[in-house]
């Protein structure tokens, strides 16, 4: 992290959404807790900054916060093909470093009181030269939220994530399980067997929303039914939106 240092002006909450693997809800998961932190009144705002493929999850973000960012802050590196971002950024004879992405999203967090950054694809998927999220994560602080779907092998998947993050240095976690359309037999057992063996962490479900959950009409309907879900999810971190709300109103003005 040669030449990065931390800009220590008030404390802002940063949620990092990462991911059991790819298609797993996380966009689904925070695009619904920036629809709801900013319907209570926090001034919440949420980036993915790394895509590959298509660029629904990032519109998706962008019309929630209603272009308060540029597409080009919601999501900093875009690569065409739906292949890991170290992959793309080579193709494209790009060199992403460690202390840009972390300098960069640390300026994004100083616009917020909470800042969501969705991560792309699994925790140890590879962004940029000789880092994943996971080393994004060490070097911000800040929270984290492990995204599993609700079947068959979710244990493994979310156990060795958490061991990942662990050996990180990483601690702040909670895991959400998402519901799937046809679950499966494990489905019953997932998350008494993670509480189990992940305590005293929280373990959260939340039920299957449709098919076009992450359209943005169905978002903000589907919030209005998970909305105390929501609320003890964000609860369970140092900050609450109540205490987020007041932070607000003694943070200093950004200068320009």
């Amino acid at each position: 992290m040669t030449g990065w240092k931390p800009v220590l002006r008030y404390v802002s909450r940063i949620i990092f959404i990462t991911g059991t693997d790819t298609g797993v809800g996380k966009t689904l998961l925070t695009a619904s807790l920036l629809h709801h932190l900013r319907q209570t009144g926090v001034h919440a705002l949420a980036i993915k900054p790394f895509c590959s493929g298509g660029t629904d999850d990032v519109e998706l973000l962008e019309a929630i916060q209603g272009g308060e960012l540029s597409a080009k802050e919601v999501n900093l590196f875009h690569f065409p093909e739906p292949i890991a971002p170290l992959v793309g950024a080579r193709r494209q004879r790009r060199r992403i470093e460690l202390a840009s992405v972390l300098g960069t999203i640390q300026r994004l967090s100083l616009k917020a009181d909470c800042l969501l950054v969705e991560g792309a694809g699994g925790l140890l998927t590879p962004l940029g030269e000789q880092f994943s999220l996971g080393e994004v994560m060490a070097g911000l602080g800040g929270e984290v939220i492990v995204v599993g779907p609700n079947r068959l092998g979710v244990l493994n998947h979310t156990l060795l994530t958490v061991e990942a993050l662990r050996a990180r240095g990483i601690d702040r976690i909670q895991v959400v399980l998402m519901d799937q359309a046809k679950p499966d037999v494990s489905a019953r057992s997932n998350g008494e067997t993670l509480r189990e063996l992940l305590a005293p962490m929280e373990i959260f479900p939340l039920p299957f929303l449709g098919p076009r959950a992450t359209r943005l009409a169905r978002v903000k309907e589907s919030v209005k039914k998970i909305k105390k879900t929501l609320a003890h999810i964000l609860g369970s971190g140092n900050l609450s939106p109540r205490s987020l709300e007041r932070l607000s109103e003694r943070r200093p003005r950004q200068d320009g």
